[in-house]
């Protein structure tokens, strides 16, 4: 496949291509292989969870087309270039990391090329998919359901009264809370 039009996409929505951008676009294109999704089409039933966020990401979005606004991108920030392919239909999912010595491996494909970082560039578009990453079937820790939820469902906090949607709520004694006032957030009032 001309992995190309993709790359076009990623650096356009970047403002210039680099190696994460690569790796998201073949990592992409391998995840939708794996799930049978069409490259051309977009799968409402697949979800991608991303394990960075960043240059990655982008080039995911522009193979998967999966976004956060659509809810079939969810980014885990655990700081690797690794994303989970889900089929929320049969609940597959695929977690597809680069080859642990990828960046050694770049070298073999642009030997004339010295540096690290442009060895990398063009290596990444041209090496072969079993030398470029690694695809793993796991198990979710969680119900995909409680993740997809259903769209349209608001209540409120009874504690800060701010609106839930998407069925994020704790109910709690029978108290309905928002995650934050239930078991603490990102934030707390200054």
């Amino acid at each position: 496949m001309d992995i190309k039009p993709f790359l076009d996409i990623a650096s356009r929505d970047h403002s210039h291509l680099c190696p994460r951008q690569i790796l998201g676009v073949r990592i992409g294109l391998k995840g939708l292989a794996v799930c049978d999704v069409d490259a051309s089409s977009k799968a409402k039933h697949l979800l991608v969870i991303s394990e960075t966020d960043g240059c990655f990401v982008d080039g995911i979005i522009a193979a998967t087309k999966c976004t956060v606004g659509h809810r079939t991108l969810r980014i885990e920030d655990y700081g690797k270039i690794a994303a989970t392919f889900i089929n929320a239909k049969t609940n597959q999912a695929i977690r597809i990391s680069p080859t642990l010595d990828v960046r050694e491996r770049a070298n073999l494909y642009a030997t004339e090329e010295k540096r690290r970082y442009f060895a990398q560039l063009q290596a990444y578009q041209s090496m072969p998919d079993e030398e470029l990453m690694t695809a793993q079937e796991i198990e979710l820790n969680f119900n995909i359901r409680d993740v997809i939820s259903r769209a349209g469902k608001r209540v409120n906090c009874e504690k800060c009264g701010e609106e839930i949607i998407n069925e994020r709520e704790r109910i709690i004694e029978g108290k309905i809370y928002c995650k934050p006032c239930a078991e603490g957030g990102y934030y707390q009032p200054a």
